[in-house]
């Protein structure tokens, strides 16, 4: 008898442990739930995210930032027209700042393909650029003689290896684990909504609800 009793307190208790869940499902607003959807679809119907979009605008910061740059040395040296002779068409990579140029326009074209026309959710397109980058631009401080032609031998290198990993940086810590967190959420607003539909069908109209007819007197 005792182990009976007990049974059906345990039985009891759990079914009072149960009642805050259902509790919480029927407090459940499906006009919120669904306004958070419609939002989110919103913002995918866009095509991108604005984190993204943010993102793909510092892609393209970087890649004019060191334009600026690059132009900036071709007038120093003594003309555009003349330099830019100088450095393209009689390339020498141990003077030369057209390969740095050229490794901003590599940047910019990989990371918008990937990013924003596949719109790629993986690290690998930012860490093959960052890598390539890096190592580039550390054997053309090593091997060239960049550092004995003025303040742009330091300025050109170093800013091009700091854009490359804060693209990296903002990527991988903002880009991705927002959306990522976002796509979370419309999966479980989708799935409340869901539940909620089942736990509410829908408001009953006037028409469903009736009186019977008054019976006739004597019958």
């Amino acid at each position: 008898m005792n182990r009976v009793a007990g049974d059906a307190e345990n039985a009891h208790s759990s079914s009072v442990e149960s009642c805050p869940s259902l509790r919480d499902v029927h407090s459940i607003n499906p006009a919120q739930l669904m306004a958070r959807i419609e939002s989110y679809e919103g913002r995918e119907k866009k095509g991108i995210s604005d984190v993204r979009r943010t993102f793909c605008l510092f892609v393209t910061f970087d890649l004019l930032f060191v334009t600026l740059l690059w132009i900036i040395e071709l007038n120093v040296k003594g003309g555009i027209e003349t330099t830019l002779e100088k450095e393209v068409l009689q390339y020498d990579y141990s003077s030369s700042y057209f390969d740095i140029f050229l490794l901003a326009v590599f940047r910019f074209k990989v990371l918008i393909l990937a990013y924003a026309m596949c719109r790629l959710r993986h690290w690998w397109a930012i860490a093959f650029t960052t890598a390539v980058t890096s190592a580039f631009l550390l054997a053309k401080v090593i091997i060239s003689q960049l550092f004995s032609q003025g303040a742009f031998g330091y300025v050109l290198p170093i800013i091009s290896f700091i854009l490359a990993w804060i693209e990296t940086w903002f990527l991988d810590f903002k880009v991705l684990p927002q959306e990522a967190e976002e796509e979370n959420r419309f999966l479980i607003a989708q799935d409340a909504s869901e539940r909620a539909a089942l736990l509410h069908p829908g408001v009953l109209s006037d028409g469903q609800f009736y009186s019977p007819p008054e019976s006739v007197a004597g019958t």
